[in-house]
């Protein structure tokens, strides 16, 4: 008996903790409205690529990708962060994408998609730099 009044404490401390990140997480709400600190009047991403079919995602990751490398190469070369700069329209990034890759297969856009995240990485720590002394990263 002396030992089971010892453990139930614990037990109960144990239990206790365990539930607390559960109930954490429950006064969490996931929101669907799309708000940003930086640049919040941001370009919607395009209609077409958010109703794309489940199989073709791949498309959509490949515009994504086009997109962020341009904007960061774009920071870097005019050394400006301002919000038109970082994140402007999809027409450029849409335009590469339909006139070099739309009827690529899905290996070749794969592909496609790991060199523009290189350049994307590659230009990142020069954007960043730049944006964080304007204030829009």
């Amino acid at each position: 008996m002396r030992r089971s009044r010892r453990t139930f404490p614990l037990t109960a401390l144990a239990l206790s903790l365990a539930a607390a990140p559960a109930l954490a997480e429950r006064n969490l709400m996931p929101s669907l409205e799309r708000s940003s600190d930086v640049c919040p009047d941001r370009p919607e991403e395009p209609l077409w690529l958010q109703e794309i079919p489940l199989r073709q995602v791949y498309h959509r990751v490949l515009v994504q990708d086009i997109y962020r490398a341009q904007n960061l190469e774009r920071v870097v070369e005019t050394g400006s962060c301002d919000c038109a700069t970082r994140f402007p329209s999809w027409d450029a990034a849409e335009a590469v994408f339909r006139e070099r890759y739309a009827s690529d297969e899905r290996w070749e856009m794969l592909q496609a998609s790991e060199g523009y995240n290189r350049r994307a990485n590659a230009a990142r720590p020069a954007a960043e730099a730049i944006c964080e002394a304007a204030g829009n990263w």
